[in-house]
């Protein structure tokens, strides 16, 4: 639900984190891992370390088209393995939440020739481009079927011709996009003559619409294709296409189609063999599949099964010639790595002990190796550990100790290099280039060290603590106080809160502590700004902190956030306990909701931003993997949604939300508005029109937005000491 909105909340701690995340594995390495490419200044140049020398691979001259004054614009590029040829990708446009669609060219470096691909096809139309395994053809869709043509542009062949609107070949529908982070929907088989593709059948789907009001005297509706909880899902197959014949083979993979769902998918290396996964529609029983393209039978090889949810599969790295591969599972109470034999008849723990392995960096197999991202002792902040890839080492800290916070490390495929990222609540993000053989930095010049020493500390930082419920319950927060802070004072609080398991908020990231949607400085101002995790947050808790939200959002996390709360007042004097206010967006939106309304006690002022105000019209994968099915009882989802409690509103409410919002459907906005209205709870409404969830659409809405949200927070919550 909020990873889409992370871009709009860089505002807050959530992006600060994911934003390094994301900027650390950006780094596109060369295949010895001791160079890496980049875009610089409209041209595509290597970049060899330990130097950093560079040279340009793919000059502006040649991406120039003939008969044009100026090249492509280049938003990304692949290399073919040889090195001679590049695909590249530009003049992108969205497809919901990324700009997955464009034009590709296919550079040849050789001849210094640049070709169109698909040029036959409508403008910006072309998704997921690839080369095949030989560097000959390019695969790629456009209007939810797959094409194949060879690389000077000659030779276009449709691979699949039912594709529509509802029918979508090789890429994904809004819910699988959305919740399993699916869009690049087929893959090259090894040896480059067919593509495993997956099909969804979104044909019973019904659409949502949204009425757009503004840009015509008439309104007009737009549908969305979006399974609502309780409907079935789109139906899902994974087909091998032959690329001589253009007929597919589908794999005959057990249980209803609708009923089940395949995130995950990839050729096992070097074979004619796929390898999947499979969820059930609750998502609680994963079975992993070995498919014979050729017969389409499928073989389970791994199974599990939980009480609560289990996540689809990273990327499944092979070992030890492609007789093993690697998973990631919470199966024994953390989340850990394991390897699993091809025949699944040998599992092997590869990482052990109280800990949970955030992600994996690196899989180094020729020194017996595995990296990894981990935090034990501290769930707020996150370090790189290695241990023995055969399960028989220890856990090792990579990352100084002397760096507490946050870091992030891209690196290469060879473990020569990597690139670096370090911040903190107090440390602006800072990256270097290492020696990663030996731990150090290529130039002191470009050292974190260096960096930091020019860095100055800020004034008021931001204070981490941990507060125990009077349920036992310990949570993870940080704190901002005013500037100008005397203990003797009486100051307000506003929270800040997601509460939901897809996001962390407390983190001991640069951000910490800002709220970029306050008009001016809240600390200065004279407001305590306080985030705590809940249980249910993503955070290296374990798995029974993560699960036990299980068919309890609205409940479990919205008690731990106000009993956290409670115990703060009754602990510091100096919270002004008439003067509480809450705040979150999204998730965090329904959370302000349901602290708003099941204890009114305690929140007198809440900001709830495109919130999900009825757990039953959310999409069915998020909420049903986080609830359950609503069969054959709803009961959860009616006890844990914030209109239930509407009628206990006491305090200040604005509630806004885009009318444009495909994600969490303005829908929900006058459900909770009839409920309101219906308990004579008065209240303020923003809404945006054909805003998103983003609320970022159109000339003023930033600042529209936080004018809005600041000038109702002060006068409802005014700041400064009493």
């Amino acid at each position: 639900m909020i990873k889409n909105l992370l871009f709009k909340l860089s505002i807050t701690c959530i992006s600060i984190c994911a934003l390094i995340e994301a900027k650390a594995q950006g780094i596109n390495w060369a295949k010895d891992g001791n160079s890496y490419y980049q875009i610089a200044s409209g041209e595509v140049v290597n970049i060899t370390l330990p130097k950093s020398d560079r040279k340009t691979i793919i000059s502006r001259a040649l991406l120039t088209p003939a008969g044009k004054d100026s090249p492509i614009a280049v938003r990304s590029f692949q290399l073919s393995s040889d090195g001679t040829k590049a695909l590249i990708f530009t003049n992108s446009k969205k497809v919901w939440r990324y700009d997955t669609r464009g034009d590709y060219w296919l550079a040849d470096l050789t001849s210094n020739k640049i070709t169109q691909i698909g040029k036959d096809k409508p403008a910006s139309s072309l998704m997921f481009a690839k080369l095949s395994p030989d560097g000959s053809k390019v695969a790629y869709v456009s209007k939810h079927n797959l094409y194949v043509e060879n690389i000077d542009g000659t030779g276009a062949k449709a691979l699949t011709t039912n594709g529509t609107d509802r029918m979508i070949n090789g890429t994904f529908d809004w819910v699988y996009e959305e919740e399993f982070d699916c869009r690049d929907g087929f893959r090259w088989s090894p040896d480059g003559k067919s593509i495993a593709y997956w099909q969804i059948d979104a044909t019973k789907i019904k659409n949502f619409l949204m009425i757009n009001n503004t840009d015509s005297i008439y309104p007009y509706t737009i549908p969305v294709e979006y399974p609502k909880v309780g409907e079935n899902p789109s139906a899902c197959k994974v087909g091998i296409v032959d690329i001589a014949t253009a007929k597919t083979n589908w794999l005959n993979v057990p249980g209803d189609n609708i009923q089940h769902y395949i995130p995950r998918m990839q050729w096992v290396p070097n074979s004619n063999e796929v390898i999947l996964q499979q969820l059930n529609r609750e998502q609680n029983e994963s079975i992993v599949f070995i498919c014979d393209a050729a017969s389409g039978s499928a073989k389970a090889i791994y199974t599990e099964k939980a009480k609560a949810w289990i996540d689809a599969q990273d990327e499944w790295k092979w070992l030890n010639d492609n007789k093993e591969f690697t998973i990631l599972s919470d199966k024994d109470g953390w989340d850990h790595l394991y390897r699993i034999s091809k025949d699944g008849k040998k599992t092997t723990l590869i990482t052990k002990g109280n800990y949970d392995v955030i992600s994996v960096k690196l899989i180094d197999e020729k020194n017996n190796y595995v990296y990894f991202i981990a935090s034990p002792t501290n769930a707020t902040q996150r370090y790189l550990y290695k241990t023995r890839l055969d399960g028989k080492g220890k856990l090792e800290m990579v990352t100084p100790s002397i760096l507490p916070g946050t870091h992030s490390y891209d690196i290469s495929p060879n473990a020569a290099f990597a690139r670096h990222i370090y911040n903190s609540s107090v440390v602006k993000p800072v990256a270097e280039w290492m020696n990663f053989t030996t731990g150090s930095p290529l130039t002191m010049d470009g050292s974190i060290t260096t960096q930091l020493a020019k860095q100055e500390a800020p004034k008021n930082k931001v204070e981490f603590f941990k507060v125990t419920t009077e349920d036992g319950i310990e949570l993870d927060g940080w704190m901002k106080k005013p500037d100008h802070f005397n203990p003797d004072k009486k100051y307000p609080v506003v929270f800040f809160v997601y509460g939901e398991p897809a996001s962390q908020t407390a983190a001991d990231t640069y951000g910490a502590g800002s709220n970029g949607l306050y008009g001016g400085d809240m600390a200065n101002d004279g407001y305590i700004y306080i985030s705590m995790d809940n249980r249910g947050a993503p955070v290296p808790k374990g798995a029974a902190w993560r699960k036990s939200i299980y068919k309890n959002i609205g409940i479990i996390n919205i008690r731990d956030q106000a009993m956290a709360t409670k115990k703060l007042l009754a602990t510091y004097p100096f919270m002004d306990k008439d003067r509480i206010a809450v705040w979150g967006w999204s998730g965090g939106g329904s959370s302000t909701l349901n602290l708003m309304f099941q204890y009114p006690d305690i929140y007198k002022t809440g900001i709830a931003i495109a919130a999900v105000g009825n757990q039953l019209t959310y999409d069915n994968i998020y909420q049903e993997r986080y609830m359950g099915t609503p069969f054959p009882s709803k009961e959860a989802y009616v006890k844990g949604s914030p209109i239930t409690y509407a009628k206990n509103l006491k305090g200040n409410l604005l509630y806004i939300h885009g009318t444009g919002d495909d994600n969490v459907h303005y829908q929900n906005a006058e459900m909770l508005i009839d409920e309101l209205i219906k308990n004579k709870k008065v209240f303020q409404l923003m809404s945006y029109p054909n805003r998103t969830h983003s609320i970022s659409e159109g000339e003023g809405t930033d600042e529209h937005l936080s004018l809005t949200f600041t000038k109702f927070l002060k006068e409802n919550c005014p700041p400064g000491a009493r």
